[in-house]
């Protein structure tokens, strides 16, 4: 399975902090945003991902990450070079996912929890149909809103309802077979001129091809597109790696975990970063300070 980080938009509801970069460069607590969502694409087991963002943002993206091969993956660029909905990203990355299923995240979005990993690797392992993951939401009419039956099934998708079914939203993390693609070239614009995520998520759901995961209680989602949400996920990420002792999408520690980078690769990146707490987690995780 290949995986896509869209990373792009104009991030104006952030200004002015986003006037001269990308949002997903922000830092989260010691880490750039994209760090994030990248490590839940590691965490799933995927290495061939597509960071997809805007044409003055795709560069800062390179020079951040270059081609992954610290951290043990193999990442490329494509640009979008103007917000036309996630469901373009399918469309621009076709020949990317070739002939593969494809994950989906969005760059601004921070998941956690205990079990998460397990979740992540059964998403990937379906050959079939398409898995997205709900969330419990106090502000339903902001997100796509997911309708179940009496047995816990879904049976409606809606974008934004003004009378929403329930209170769970569709997050933004997509697991899709190969047929994503066509579905997506073949979707019309939506009322906003945008090739909606939630169209496409409907086609499957028609199909009875959708899994719908639940992620509750002992599960945080985090969508980090205002300035009170920023700090919120900052202070989460804080107090989590204050009181657990472990950092919060170490790329590094996943990707010698997964053993895709050697023992001294990881030394090379202590090197650069021994100066400060980041640095000296690794030289933990080196040492085997924590059990996996």
């Amino acid at each position: 399975m290949k995986g896509i980080i869209l990373a792009g938009g104009s991030g104006t509801r952030l200004y002015p902090l986003t006037k001269v970069t990308s949002k997903q460069l922000l830092p989260i607590y010691d880490k750039p945003m994209i760090y994030y969502p990248l490590s839940v694409l590691m965490e799933a087991g995927i290495r061939e991902i597509l960071i997809i963002s805007t044409p003055e943002d795709t560069p800062r993206f390179e020079a951040l990450l270059g081609d992954g091969h610290q951290f043990g993956i193999e990442l490329s660029y494509a640009v979008q070079p103007s917000p036309d909905g996630l469901a373009q990203a399918f469309v621009i990355g076709e020949d990317f996912i070739g002939d593969d299923g494809v994950a989906m995240i969005l760059g601004d979005n921070i998941f956690y929890g205990h079990g998460l990993k397990k979740r992540l690797c059964a998403a990937a392992a379906r050959t079939e149909g398409a898995t997205v993951f709900g969330y419990y939401v106090d502000d339903p009419e902001r997100f796509g809103i997911v309708e179940f039956d009496s047995e816990g099934k879904a049976v409606s998708i809606e974008e934004k309802p003004a009378q929403p079914k329930s209170n769970y939203c569709v997050t933004g993390l997509y697991f899709y077979d190969n047929k994503v693609v066509e579905y997506a070239k073949n979707l019309k614009p939506s009322a906003r001129g945008e090739l909606e995520i939630t169209d496409l998520n409907r086609i499957y759901l028609e199909q009875n091809e959708l899994n719908v995961e639940l992620l509750g209680q002992g599960f945080t989602w985090l969508d980090t597109g205002t300035h009170e949400s920023l700090v919120e996920a900052t202070n989460f990420v804080k107090t989590m790696e204050d009181h657990q002792h472990r950092k919060i999408a170490c790329l590094e520690e996943i990707a010698y975990h997964n053993k895709w980078i050697s023992r001294e690769e990881v030394i090379e990146a202590y090197e650069v970063l021994k100066k400060n707490e980041y640095g000296a987690y690794l030289k933990d995780v080196l040492d085997g300070k924590y059990l996996v």
